[in-house]
């Protein structure tokens, strides 16, 4: 598996390659759906067979829009017993995001407050079960 750091370069920057790869990975209907709905099951996860139940999608090409999003580093899949279990990485998510807004305001961070406000109300994660 790739360090989750493979993203970054040394100045702890997102190349824009790698947000490029990310981007295009959701910029597709049923992957953007598939990230989203792992996105909302975190951080149990979903078996890949329930993904594409839940999207009306063949099990078939719903492995190939899960490899994918895990090529961009959007998923991680964990085998359990016979099912491979796909999680959404939040923090890779989190990287892509920010290179998105880290230079929006031009050095006037009032012009992203906006943005920065809508955020907070998100809810909050929730808890596993392990805790």
């Amino acid at each position: 598996m790739l360090d989750s750091n493979y993203n970054i370069d040394n100045s702890g920057y997102m190349e824009s390659e790698e947000a490029i790869l990310a981007l295009g990975a959701l910029a597709q209907s049923t992957r953007l759906e598939a990230f989203r709905l792992l996105a909302a099951n975190e951080p149990e996860g979903l078996a890949a067979g329930a993904i594409a139940e839940a999207l009306a999608v063949p099990q078939n090409t719903m492995s190939s829009h899960l490899a994918i999003l895990a090529r961009a580093g959007l998923i991680n899949a964990q085998r359990r017993s016979r099912s491979i279990v796909y999680r959404a990485d939040l923090k890779r998510f989190q990287e892509v995001t920010l290179f998105l807004i880290k230079d929006c305001c031009g050095g006037r961070p009032e012009l992203c407050a906006p943005l920065i406000a809508d955020l907070q109300p998100c809810c909050s994660p929730k808890e596993s079960a392990d805790v």
